[in-house]
């Protein structure tokens, strides 16, 4: 049923998102929100259907801008869509030479069900805070629940990097980066100088 009053700035652009994933097929690379955006401080809202088209033209979106950026995940926000999805796509790469392999995977309406009592400090950077890392103390274990992009619900425990990968993004859901959570903004270092210390 249509109703009389405006539509919110949300729904109005996951309206235009909605009628643009009808008309095409092929993924689009995606540009990245850069700190300061206001979606990157925005609470997500929760995703109606994981069928929509629209929801799934999103995914694969993310999935090709992710790669591109050489990132091991990515959630909605950074994308511009203040929606409760993410993409965790963990693997080796220059920055995080000891990631796991997995395949690249979106988690709708994801969930953070327990945390472990330890936690580990570890690095993170940012595709939304380029240049920049800092250690973040993370549970090291974690219980997870989320819906797969076919409609699966899962229950998950992640361990070490995935279940650092899953709070980053989760941060991203409820407004955060990691730069909020560093203990000290003196132990941030730049991209260079986090490179030099991991090769070291």
């Amino acid at each position: 049923m249509d109703r009389s009053y405006p539509l919110t700035e949300s729904e109005l652009r996951f309206k235009v998102l909605h009628r643009t994933a009808m008309e095409r097929t092929m993924p689009i690379l995606r540009q990245i929100a850069q700190l300061g955006q206001p979606v990157l401080r925005e609470v997500a809202g929760k995703i109606a259907d994981h069928a929509d088209p629209a929801v799934q033209a999103l995914i694969d979106d993310m999935l090709v801008t992710v790669a591109d950026a050489n990132g091991v995940g990515i959630a909605a926000p950074q994308v511009f869509e203040p929606l409760s999805l993410f993409i965790v796509a963990s693997r080796p790469n220059v920055r995080y030479p000891f990631a796991p392999e997995m395949e690249p995977t979106a988690m709708i309406n994801p969930e953070l069900l327990w945390v472990s009592d330890e936690m580990e400090k570890g690095w993170e950077g940012c595709l939304s805070i380029p240049g920049l890392r800092g250690p973040v103390p993370r549970h090291r274990r974690i219980g997870v629940r989320y819906l797969t992009r076919s409609g699966e619900l899962r229950e998950e425990e992640y361990v070490d990097f995935l279940a650092r990968v899953f709070q980053h993004e989760f941060d991203h859901l409820q407004g955060m980066v990691f730069v909020d959570r560093v203990e000290s903004t003196r132990e941030l270092v730049s991209e260079k100088e986090y490179l030099r210390l991991v090769a070291g």
